[in-house]
């Protein structure tokens, strides 16, 4: 894999692990799993939840939390790029084993469209991640960095 290929995920799976650690209670109770399975009004208001509560988790000043809403976006943004077109992306995947032999060539079309989604929009991401966290004190980049330590040692629920 191309250095920069690796940079760029790299990137983006630490912005969403940041973002996912923060946000994962977020949308309980929701039907469905995640920003994909909800409209845009729930998907706004459970992005305004996630702010206040990293913004109290972490004393956000106003142009902090405005920095970590701009994060939210360009997540949000790059999860429906990754989630692509497909109303069911899980029917997307198990198409490939519907048949008697594995779709090959959908597979590595699936894979291709993922990887340009992933290449186009993660400088933003990582400029969005690069500006709020740059944005915090070192007291709160010291929480950020115990949180996601703690997330590693601990599995998902800590």
């Amino acid at each position: 894999m191309r250095p920069w290929i690796k940079r760029t995920l790299a990137g983006l799976f630490g912005a969403s692990l940041l973002f996912t650690a923060f946000a994962a209670g977020a949308w309980r109770g929701h039907h469905g799993w995640g920003w994909h399975a909800m409209s845009e009004e729930d998907a706004s208001r459970a992005k305004a939840r996630i702010v206040d509560k990293v913004g109290d988790r972490l004393d956000l000043d106003a142009t902090q939390r405005a920095k970590l809403a701009v994060l939210a976006d360009r997540l949000h943004e790059q999860r429906k790029a990754l989630a692509g077109p497909a109303a069911d992306p899980r029917a997307e995947i198990t198409g490939l084993v519907a048949g008697p032999t594995f779709d090959r060539a959908k597979a590595q079309a699936l894979v291709e469209s993922k990887t340009q989604a992933v290449g186009a929009g993660s400088p933003l991401v990582i400029a969005a991640l690069g500006d709020f966290y740059d944005s915090l004190m070192p007291e709160q980049q010291a929480k950020v960095r115990a949180f996601m330590e703690r997330r590693g040692r601990h599995g998902p629920r800590g």
